[in-house]
């Protein structure tokens, strides 16, 4: 017999997808582990593969929705529910601490117009989001993965950019924020060569820092560094 037919093939892992984060759990003050007992029943989404998520009936109403992907504590997206009361609010996050101190905004605020997923924004782009059918999307000071070998975990990409084209409703806006200033630039490099998109601030050029987007204490901590904040808005044609 042949030697190599007594060779056996080792079967093959499958490939991980690169994922954009690193799943850190962190610890959970009391105040937080009471959050996810009594607030996210209310005002957490368990997220179910492949189901479509009908936000008429999760908010109540027909207001246009806003998603953020990734709110790290969740201070800014409270104060821009807090000051549109009159639009929907969704927030993507995987870390619970985030996500347990957002809940715990949302009950000093008094918010009702917020809704939270734990879980990673592709997969719920890609399943979850209706077409057409949010008003805006928010990715502000995504981490920027600045050694070059990680370039490929950020999460802006042209794959991204057409996940986004089928979510957002026409004139819809996608509102991009980072201090990384190399990042930054090749944000707008690939925006900018989407036919789905149109940079609002003008060929090339990155916008004013909008009155929405509230200056929040980690701005505050890189103005103080000297970092420069850009933003990028752009209008789904």
């Amino acid at each position: 017999m042949n030697s190599s037919d007594d060779s056996t093939e080792l079967p093959q892992r499958p490939l991980r997808p690169v994922r954009s984060f690193v799943l850190r759990q962190g610890r959970l003050t009391l105040a937080q582990q009471r959050a996810f007992a009594e607030l996210w029943p209310r005002f957490g989404i368990e997220w179910t593969p492949a189901a479509t998520i009908d936000f008429a009936t999760l908010f109540g109403n027909t207001h246009p929705v806003t998603l953020e992907i990734g709110f790290g504590n969740g201070e800014s997206l409270a104060m821009m529910a807090e000051c549109e009361p009159e639009r929907n609010w969704l927030g993507i996050e995987v870390h619970r601490p985030g996500v347990g101190h957002l809940l715990l905004e949302i009950e000093r605020r008094q918010l009702n117009n917020v809704r939270i997923i734990r879980h990673d924004a592709i997969e719920i782009l890609t399943q979850s989001i209706p077409p057409a059918s949010l008003a805006a999307v928010q990715l502000f000071f995504p981490d920027p993965w600045p050694k070059r070998r990680h370039h490929k975990r950020r999460i802006l990409n042209t794959a991204l950019i057409e996940l986004l084209a089928q979510a957002i409703q026409p004139n819809g806006i996608f509102h991009a924020a980072t201090d990384w200033e190399s990042y930054a630039i090749e944000m707008l490099g690939i925006l900018e060569t989407s036919a789905q998109f149109v940079n609002t601030a003008g060929a090339g050029q990155f916008a004013s820092r909008p009155a929405s987007r509230p200056f929040t204490r980690f701005e505050q901590r890189g103005d103080r560094l000297g970092h420069r904040v850009c933003d990028l808005v752009f209008q789904r044609r």
